[in-house]
């Protein structure tokens, strides 16, 4: 499909995966911003104290590191930071495994782990804010 690893690192097609993959996150992220009722009483529901610190911290999450991994900044730190906040909340919020909805979106979160997983190995790509950075010769705010 590719003539040599140049062309594919230089290919769209790890932005169009990095947006892909912090879609879920961004919506998910103003859905508990939105109806933040629903998600504290889902909190309390599993025994995690301080409930209000969790649903603030779940929305800076995935809609600070979904639009983080968007844009390709901080890319592998972000994915790594994504990928371990989709186990944790796989295995604290459904791990009902008897349940089929519950175990499917437990394999949903292992799932996108293993993809974000795969941004920490292989970088943003080209299409990214650190590649234009490095291109500019400018150093992207630390």
């Amino acid at each position: 499909m590719y003539a040599n690893a140049t062309q594919t690192s230089q290919s769209i097609v790890p932005a169009i995966g990095r947006i892909l993959m912090a879609t879920i996150f961004v919506f998910s992220g103003v859905g508990k911003a939105l109806a933040p009722e629903a998600t504290l009483g889902y909190i309390q529901s599993v025994g995690l104290p301080f409930a209000s610190l969790a649903l603030i911290g779940a929305i800076a999450i995935e809609i600070g590191g979904g639009a983080l991994l968007a844009l390709g900044y901080k890319t592998r730190l972000v994915a790594a930071g994504l990928a371990a906040f989709s186990l944790v909340t796989a295995f604290v919020f459904h791990n009902a495994l008897g349940d089929q909805n519950q175990l499917i979106h437990l394999l949903k979160n292992v799932a996108m782990a293993g993809g974000l997983l795969q941004v920490v190995a292989f970088g943003a790509g080209a299409w990214s804010l650190e590649a234009a950075a490095g291109r500019k010769g400018l150093p992207l705010a630390a």
